[in-house]
């Protein structure tokens, strides 16, 4: 893999996301979280809809998110565990070769742009489970390039994330914030949102 592969940037941000994702308790379920229109409980199956239906998209097969997501948690006592079985499954199939090459899903992209809205998802999402569970996240470090990789995805996806309710309008951000805070702001969240 080259330096900076969708698959590494994957790796590293899915060893920031499992340890959160493992740690939540049963008792924080239903507690609210920065996405407004998720509890806990609906953002873990969000994210399992979003690393399994991603790695059909390294496969240049398509995707379905026109469903809404399987309730794994309720259906699976082990879903922690599973979690982390996807998560892997999900770095393989972007390392897979020419996962990152050419086109894939439904609206034709670059294939590097899906695999970035992937790690988008785990690293931002993994946030919000994280401050919904009064768990500390540690970004991945900056020189795996999860972050950088993201800023720039997101300047890209932006206007049109927006136009589609996928992200809110940025929100300001003090002098001195980290490359976290300025990426969670520029989805429209607030990087100092408590439950």
């Amino acid at each position: 893999m080259s330096e900076n592969s969708i698959a590494d940037l994957l790796k590293a941000a899915t060893d920031r996301a499992v340890p959160v994702v493992r740690a939540i308790p049963d008792d924080r379920l239903a507690a609210p979280t920065p996405c407004a229109e998720y509890d806990v409980k609906a953002l873990v199956n969000h994210l399992f809809q979003v690393i399994v239906q991603f790695q059909a998209l390294a496969a240049k097969q398509n995707s379905d998110f026109g469903t809404e997501a399987p309730d794994v948690v309720a259906e699976s006592p082990d879903w922690r565990e599973r979690f982390a079985d996807e998560a892997e499954k999900l770095v393989a199939a972007w390392a897979a070769p020419g996962a990152d090459e050419g086109t894939t899903g439904a609206m034709d992209m670059p294939a590097r742009t899906v695999g970035s809205m992937a790690l988008l998802d785990l690293t931002v999402h993994a946030w919000d489970l994280s401050r919904a569970t009064g768990q500390v996240y540690e970004p991945a470090p900056e020189s795996s390039g999860v972050v950088a990789a993201l800023r720039e995805a997101v300047a890209g996806l932006g206007p049109t994330a927006r136009k589609m309710g996928v992200f809110g309008e940025p929100i300001p951000v003090p002098e001195g914030a980290s490359e976290l805070e300025r990426l969670l702001a520029e989805t429209g969240r607030d990087p100092r949102w408590t439950p």
